[in-house]
């Protein structure tokens, strides 16, 4: 299990301050319950949730020395399925969206507007990288890893 805490910004709003769980290993979550191939994920309701952990654990394997690494969400509904914070202060903001045509919520943008981050990302399982929004970048997850190996 990976337990994710909250990023606690003071930004006079009512957090969500309880830790986000998530199994490492995406492929013992398909196994238990009972996703023989690919297509039958494809299918299933989790495979948004499986996404999300399989993106964050490896962002976070390749973390740079010394970073930190959280989640943000607000009772309002503003919310980041990653914020990582390096030894320098700075923010960058990760979503994990499991579509070719990734669209962030309002929820992300509200959130970006809280944490001011000096990046903004959101990783999907395409090719290429393209903006989504003024300062936010669609990028596969092999891209923002090695993003993050020479990040600040």
């Amino acid at each position: 299990m990976r337990r994710l805490p909250p990023y606690e910004a003071n930004v006079g709003k009512r957090l969500v301050k309880t830790p986000k769980l998530y199994l490492r290993d995406s492929g013992l979550v398909h196994a238990l319950l009972g996703l023989p191939h690919r297509e039958a994920l494809l299918g299933h309701p989790v495979v948004g949730a499986s996404w999300e952990g399989f993106v964050v654990e490896n962002l976070l394997r390749v973390l740079p020395w010394g970073a930190e690494a959280f989640f943000y969400r607000t009772r309002a509904g503003a919310e980041v399925d990653l914020v990582v914070r390096f030894p320098s202060g700075a923010l960058w903001a990760v979503e994990a969206k499991r579509s070719l045509t990734p669209r962030p919520t309002r929820g992300f943008f509200e959130a970006l507007r809280d944490l001011n981050p000096e990046r903004a990302f959101v990783v999907y399982p395409g090719e290429e990288a393209f903006p989504v929004a003024p300062g936010v970048e669609a990028l596969p997850l092999r891209a923002l890893m090695a993003r993050l190996g020479g990040a600040p």
